[in-house]
């Protein structure tokens, strides 16, 4: 199992923005976390970050045939983007939705989640574990 992990708007900020939300660790640790956690399942993985719309757009449209599934952190693009859950729907390949915080305790507008509308599963507001619990998720799914 082949699988594509997106990150959206903000993300590169990491160790930057809200260090009280998000904590202190960069978007490069977060990279350096995702693969080693992909490394010890056994599934290989590629990280991408943007902070455009229309990019993510098209790496999921992308994604079809070249990956088994999607891990997705669409970040703000979560709460606003049918653009985003309409291509998850597009290339029917399996979503986890992940969040390093917990938007459920959060404001208010974050209390809805389009990419969930697409996701089998959604991991949130472990940090740096959300991903590598989306991973295990597929990784288990895909040894069944």
């Amino acid at each position: 199992m082949k699988i594509l992990v997106l990150n959206g708007p903000n993300l590169n900020m990491l160790g930057v923005r809200e260090p009280a939300i998000y904590g202190s660790r960069t978007y490069s640790d977060l990279e350096a976390f995702i693969k080693c956690a992909a490394e010890e399942l056994g599934v290989p993985v590629e990280v991408r970050q943007s902070n455009h719309e229309g990019e993510l757009v098209t790496w999921i449209q992308e994604a079809r045939g070249a990956f088994d599934a999607i891990v997705i952190n669409a970040a703000a693009y979560t709460h606003t983007s049918v653009a985003i859950l309409d291509a998850l729907k597009a290339v029917a390949l399996p979503v986890v939705e992940v969040h390093l915080s917990d938007p459920m305790t959060r404001e208010p507008f974050r209390h809805v989640s389009y990419v969930s509308f697409a996701a089998e599963a959604t991991f949130k507001g472990r940090g740096f574990e959300s991903y590598s619990d989306a991973l295990k998720h597929l990784a288990e799914k895909g040894d069944r």
